[in-house]
């Protein structure tokens, strides 16, 4: 049960399960799930995935980021995955949900229905090491300049929604959210 991911259809409607690597193998379109972590000082924390992951080993992008199991509501799943993978609780809110396929070089297919949520915390990570290479917290300016230079060192969804996530995260800001 446990390497099981929930099957959607378009519009995130559950369907069914299936085995996680099946699905990738297939590309069967499956709910997931993306974290943003700011800290108070409008910095984003970043992971650069473990080099041994099934795809995008090495590559960096956002806070968090996985599949609820069967059963889970998504914004648990998030909140146990972000304390699994990276040692940190945050308050999660859900700022909007996207689809997105990508073929990797290694034959995987993701194809996810993506429940991106927000949260702010100053904490410093205290990451998995089976789960994450590496950390670190980026001006957004900065990053959206190192992703023009240097596309292929970030993940495919973490350039996808980013700029929406910023957009997002700039209107609360605005607001009692992330102070």
């Amino acid at each position: 049960m446990k390497d099981s991911i929930i099957i959607v259809n378009a519009e995130g409607q559950a369907k069914g399960t299936m085995d996680k690597m099946a699905a990738h193998r297939t590309g069967t379109l499956h709910r997931a799930f993306s974290i943003f972590i700011f800290n108070r000082q409008g910095q984003l924390l970043l992971q650069q995935r473990a080099f041994d992951k099934y795809h995008s080993g090495g590559l960096w992008t956002n806070t968090c980021c996985s599949h609820p199991r069967l059963g889970e509501f998504t914004l648990d799943a998030a909140h146990r995955r972000l304390q699994e993978e990276m040692g940190m609780i945050a308050e999660l809110n859900e700022l909007f949900q996207f689809s997105y396929r990508h073929e990797f070089d290694n034959g995987l297919i993701e194809n996810e229905f993506d429940h991106v949520f927000l949260g702010v915390n100053d904490d410093i990570p205290q990451p998995n090491a089976s789960e994450v290479a590496s950390f670190r917290y980026v001006d957004p300016d900065e990053l959206l300049s190192e992703i023009a230079a240097n596309p292929e060192l970030f993940t495919a969804w973490f350039k996808i929604c980013l700029e929406k996530v910023l957009t997002h995260y700039y209107q609360l800001s605005d607001h009692e959210f992330c102070r």
